[in-house]
């Protein structure tokens, strides 16, 4: 028997679709509110679900949520075989719930099962479309995921379960240390979930960027070398190059251009890899654009993390919607 642990904050109509994948599939239901002034927490009791409310004075985080969510259920003394969680802006996909639990059942040496999950409307704006690529990753033996998973329970508290702290890439920071404790992780090639990213403005993909690169830099403090290929380009291509370029401007227009072609370089070399990958050229330009851009928040976002830890400051979520 699986018990899906929900985690939501003011999500809504998109909540209640959440729920009622997981009620049409026959499982039980955790939800683990964040603070929400909407009708949130109602929609999860009106469909019986046990909910959790987090203490407003201390900091939100998924990771704190889905941890709660868990202690809550182990409470009760009816601690399933799998959990799965979910994000509260996601529905599960039918037949999902049992071909995980089937994964699981079949491969005792698994402690995670996870699948594809796709945007709901990609087509509503190119950063909604941008998160539908980023989603598509290979089946089969993986060494990350996202926060839509199936854990095996026992594997789950031997890995220490979610460090409540991690404010972005907790999903990564939980697979790192089940790895360490000998389980494997598995990517189904089955349809998981459809998520709804909700972003139709700039600001709120920057944001999420920012995000990001917390995660990065979190993540990568806690578990060395982890995510160090990805703080590199962050800081080359948002911070040495953009101070060279500032440089240039004032000092040399040699170095100026310099910059540039090296920009140039790389996009040229991100779109053609999003090409190979499957993208249509004209998606493939818009989508390199942001992510040669994203190098720059996603610095803000490590600055953000190192500043934080420096000064003893809770690590706060950061939200983009």
């Amino acid at each position: 028997m699986t018990t899906a642990i929900v985690i939501g904050r003011n999500e809504g109509k998109r909540l209640i679709a959440c729920l009622t994948s997981l009620v049409e599939q026959d499982v039980e239901i955790v939800y683990v509110d964040s603070g929400s002034w909407d009708n949130s927490v109602a929609e999860a009791r009106s469909v019986g679900a046990l909910v959790v409310e987090l203490d407003h004075t201390l900091p939100f985080t998924a990771a704190r949520a889905r941890q709660a969510g868990f202690d809550a259920l182990k409470a009760t003394g009816d601690l399933p075989q799998f959990i799965q969680f979910v994000d509260g802006d996601c529905v599960v996909v039918p037949g999902w719930i049992a071909a995980g639990e089937a994964a699981l059942r079949e491969n005792p040496d698994l402690g995670l099962v996870t699948g594809w999950r796709a945007e709901l409307y990609p087509e509503r704006s190119v950063y909604n479309a941008l998160c539908d690529f980023e989603w598509h990753r290979p089946a089969g033996e993986i060494t990350a995921c996202g926060g839509d998973m199936m854990v095996r329970s026992a594997a789950f508290e031997e890995a220490g379960g979610f460090n409540p702290n991690v404010i972005a890439a907790e999903d990564d920071e939980f697979c790192v240390r089940l790895a360490k404790a000998n389980w494997k992780l598995r990517r189904l090639p089955l349809e998981m979930t459809r998520h709804d990213a909700a972003m139709l403005h700039f600001g709120q993909w920057w944001q999420r960027a920012v995000r990001t690169g917390h995660g990065f830099a979190q993540v990568g403090w806690m578990h060395p070398p982890y995510f160090r290929r990805e703080q590199i380009r962050a800081l080359v291509y948002g911070l040495v190059l953009p101070l060279l370029a500032l440089i240039g401007l004032c000092q040399s227009a040699w170095l100026f251009l310099a910059v540039l072609a090296l920009y140039l370089m790389s996009y040229i070399r991100t779109k053609r890899g999003l090409v190979a990958d499957g993208l249509p050229y004209w998606e493939a330009r818009r989508h390199a654009r942001l992510l040669s851009m994203s190098k720059v928040p996603n610095v803000i976002g490590m600055f953000l993390f190192h500043w934080r830890r420096l000064r003893g400051r809770a690590m706060k979520i950061i939200e983009y919607k």
